[in-house]
């Protein structure tokens, strides 16, 4: 018997990416993680993005090169032109019968435009708050000419996916589209969890194990809230309180982040097990960033069961149950995040209680069945797209 209704198998999803592999982040893992479900379902999957020499993981499905140039002033990430002739040629071959834009960079505006003329449905997901970014380097004036840019890009897409209730609001507020839906972020249970805890991994570094440690989990970048961290050290420092801090992660603001925090132990990129090995070998996780649309750190570290003090912004705000499973800080506030983590350094119970809240918390978040959401959106941008097309035929004959 014929299916009467187009299925996930059916889906050929052209993916645009300003960064599918280049450079880790959590981004491009989340979009990795959507490709192998996909092809897991048996949907076609092509990505188009910039390709690098030496790449940080293997891209999941078949990656295209987009033009692309080294970015100004972060020369590690690559800054997508738009579409060559060859990349065109790419696409009519491969005939797509959804767009799927991750970023709102040249290349994805162009893919957009060709999309929209050939009347195919267009998914837009928003991982990274590209606005606030200006604000880490004195730009925090050209914020409103980044947010006008990318409402046009937004508003020529069918509908948009955030990874969080709070952020998909930020979007609504920021007028950026009608059709907002929320494609959440999961974590592997089996990298992260709090069996993962070594207390000789925490020696061998120094901790001991009595030692509270303050972790900072994600890319050395400015923008991750460095300087708000340091302060808070410094806060904790000038209060007498003891405390060791411990830094996951590579970037290039390490040397600052070094020399602004001389005591912390830096442990350098970590990834799979030895990620998880070093999330759970934290005490509490200290994520004063506001660029996050969701925040996989926090999700990770409270999977570990470790209570998060974190900034009240759109990455955390729908993660952190505020003095349940952690603190949620208004941005910036270095004396409010210092009180904060005082708090959990000098209560060992108040640590355990609110990192099993949070264990409990992550126990939600699936992969699969968060991608599911995204499959299931593309179905329904297809049957509406064809419900237009179809009303608009019959009207004109």
């Amino acid at each position: 018997m014929a299916r009467s209704q187009m299925e996930t198998a059916d889906l050929r999803i052209a993916l645009f990416s300003g960064n599918y592999n280049y450079v880790r982040d959590g981004a491009n893992q989340a979009l990795n993680r959507l490709a192998d479900y996909l092809l897991r379902q048996g949907a076609a999957v092509r990505v188009y993005a910039p390709k690098v020499a030496e790449p940080a993981f293997a891209p999941t499905g078949d990656l295209v090169g987009v033009p692309a140039m080294p970015f100004p002033g972060r020369g590690e990430y690559r800054l997508p032109l738009g579409l060559s002739r060859a990349v065109r040629a790419d696409l009519a071959a491969f005939a797509p019968n959804v767009l799927h834009v991750s970023s709102p960079d040249p290349s994805s505006h162009r893919a957009v435009s060709w999309a929209r003329k050939r009347d195919l449905p267009i998914l837009a997901s928003v991982h990274t708050r590209f606005e606030t970014y200006l604000r880490y380097y004195n730009m925090a004036w050209g914020e409103p000419a980044i947010e006008a840019i990318m409402r046009r890009f937004y508003r020529r897409c069918d509908a948009l996916v955030a990874p969080s209730e709070s952020m998909a609001q930020v979007l609504r507020d920021q007028r950026m589209g009608f059709d907002i839906g929320i494609w959440s972020r999961g974590v592997d249970r089996d990298v992260f969890n709090p069996g993962r805890r070594s207390n000789a991994w925490r020696q061998s570094l120094g901790i001991a194990d009595n030692d509270v440690a303050i972790g900072f989990l994600g890319r050395l970048v400015m923008e991750k809230g460095l300087d708000v961290f340091s302060d808070s050290i410094d806060e904790l420092r000038s209060r007498g309180v003891p405390h060791k801090v411990l830094v996951i992660g590579e970037g290039p603001a390490r040397a600052w982040f070094e020399a602004r925090i001389p005591d912390a132990i830096f442990a350098g990129f970590q990834q799979g097990p030895d990620l998880g090995r070093a999330v759970a070998g934290m005490d509490v996780l200290f994520n004063p960033s506001v660029t996050e649309t969701f925040g996989n750190v926090t999700l990770e570290a409270m999977a570990c069961g470790l209570p998060v003090v974190a900034a009240e912004a759109t990455g955390s705000q729908s993660l952190v149950d505020d003095h349940v499973s952690g603190r949620l800080v208004r941005p910036g506030a270095v004396h409010q995040f210092a009180e904060a983590l005082k708090s959990y350094v000098e209560s060992p119970q108040l640590r355990t209680n609110h990192g099993l809240a949070g264990e409990q918390r992550a126990h939600e978040f699936s992969w699969d069945r968060i991608n599911e959401t995204v499959a299931a959106t593309y179905l329904r941008l297809i049957r509406q797209k064809e419900k237009t097309l179809n009303a608009l035929i019959r009207r004109s004959a």
